[in-house]
């Protein structure tokens, strides 16, 4: 068994494209990241990490980290890998992972083995995935693309979103809300004014991902959070992708109800840990 790095994001896609895909759902992230790379590298200000595992020629792991943010796992075909990948990074100074919830908390236990750190499980989350919107009642208003003289509202509600799943707010958040509107994949639901904000990826030509959606407090309980992302699922659709696939923490079960509303069903379990030291 032996890892692989890789500098040249292009040669990186070429080689895991074909694993990445035979398991898309479970999958879904390491994709859309690699869109991004591809297509938007400047979204990312610091050098990923890619890197493979294989046995034989073949591939058994995928791993990606876009620092400063946590890795990233790709569904397994033989755990020992994650031992090589975790060897690999423990120099690095690793916040956490993510991934498939067997996958990263194996992993997670080798780290701790490794560098003595303390892991914890900090959200646990569903992957769903839509091929047909479910007719559901919408609330009064209709979908608009975000534009720059929305961005001071973006950046207000992307601020109070990343609050709420207790993640750092900083700086970067105008940089994402700038990167947002230049890639023109933000949309509000607006009902005289913004109510709702989703956010959406066409990851290959058959595959969408939504990858935000926020609703303020004021706003919420009125059916806004469902019209919204159920138009931007129709529109993924409408522009070719065969499945949508967004990822929900369980913790807000409202929100899973209206996905599930929506169309959208629970595949699999996919985890968050984060990584502490001792003191």
């Amino acid at each position: 068994m032996q890892l692989n790095r890789f500098d040249n994001i292009q040669e990186f896609w070429h080689c895991t494209q074909a694993y990445l895909l035979q398991h898309q759902v479970e999958n879904n992230v390491l994709l859309s990241i690699l869109h991004t790379l591809l297509h938007n590298p400047e979204r990312y200000l610091g050098k990923p990490y890619l890197a493979i595992v294989q046995t034989s020629g073949e591939i058994v792991a995928v791993a990606i980290r876009t620092p400063p943010q946590k890795l990233i796992l790709s569904k397994a075909q033989n755990m020992d890998a994650l031992r090589l990948i975790a060897q690999d990074l423990r120099q690095e100074q690793l916040p956490g992972s993510m991934g498939l919830a067997k996958e990263v908390e194996i992993f997670s236990q080798i780290w701790q083995a490794l560098t003595g750190q303390f892991y914890q499980r900090s959200v646990v989350m569903k992957i769903y995935q839509l091929t047909a919107v479910q007719r559901v009642s919408t609330a009064r208003g209709y979908l608009r693309l975000a534009t720059e003289g929305d961005r001071s509202l973006l950046i207000k509600w992307l601020s109070a979103f990343l609050s709420e799943i207790d993640e750092a707010v900083s700086e970067d958040v105008e940089y994402q809300v700038d990167n947002r509107l230049k890639q023109q994949n933000t949309y509000f639901w607006v009902d005289s004014i913004p109510v709702s904000v989703a956010s959406s990826k066409q990851v290959l030509p058959t595959i969408g991902r939504i990858n935000l959606a926020y609703t303020p407090p004021e706003s919420r309980r009125k059916g806004y959070a469902t019209a919204c992302v159920t138009a931007l699922s129709q529109k993924l659709l409408d522009q070719g992708c065969r499945h949508c696939f967004l990822i929900a923490d369980l913790a807000n079960p409202t929100a899973n109800n209206i996905y599930q509303a929506i169309g959208y069903c629970p595949i699999c379990d996919w985890d968050e840990y984060s990584f502490t030291s001792k003191e």
